[in-house]
C-alpha cells in the first residue's frame, strides 16, 4: 500500500492507496496536476489515466474514500452527499468508480472551501 500526499491551494491531504490495478496505473503516472470540479461532497478532475471499471467497481462510496471514475478519466475525492445520492447519508458516485483508497483524515470544511478550477496535485508521499 503506498501513500499519497494530495494538494489543492493551502490543503494537503495524506491518504492511502489500496492495491488495485487502477491504483498501481495511478501511482506509475505520479506526479499528476489537476483543476478541480465539484459535485455535491466531491471534488474529482481528469487525470491523464485510462483504465475500465474493475471487479468491485461500486456507486457508493465511504467518506473520505478516493476514487477512479472510468467514463471520465477522472481522480476523485469524496465526503458527503452528491447530487445521486438517495439520502442525505449516501454517498454516491454518478455511476461505478473504481475504488483506490482512503484519506487519512477528512477536513469537511476545508474540502467545501476547495473551489472550482483549483489547481490540484497528486504525488508520492515522503514518509
Amino acid at each position: 500500500m503506498a501513500a499519497i500526499k494530495i494538494t489543492m491551494g493551502e490543503l494537503e491531504l495524506l491518504a492511502d492507496l489500496n492495491e488495485s490495478d487502477t491504483a498501481d496505473t495511478i501511482l506509475a503516472a505520479l506526479p499528476i496536476t489537476g483543476s478541480a470540479s465539484t459535485w455535491g461532497d466531491e471534488i474529482y478532475f481528469g487525470i491523464p489515466v485510462s483504465a475500465d471499471a474493475e471487479e468491485g467497481a461500486r456507486a457508493v462510496v465511504s467518506k473520505g474514500e478516493l476514487a477512479y471514475w472510468p467514463p471520465g478519466s477522472a481522480f476523485c475525492i469524496f465526503w458527503g452527499a452528491t447530487p445521486a445520492s438517495r439520502s442525505p447519508d449516501e454517498i454516491r458516485a454518478a455511476s461505478e468508480v473504481n475504488p483506490l483508497g482512503q484519506l487519512r483524515t477528512v477536513p469537511v470544511a476545508e474540502l467545501r472551501a476547495v473551489g472550482m478550477g483549483e489547481a490540484v496535485l497528486i504525488e508520492l508521499a515522503e514518509e
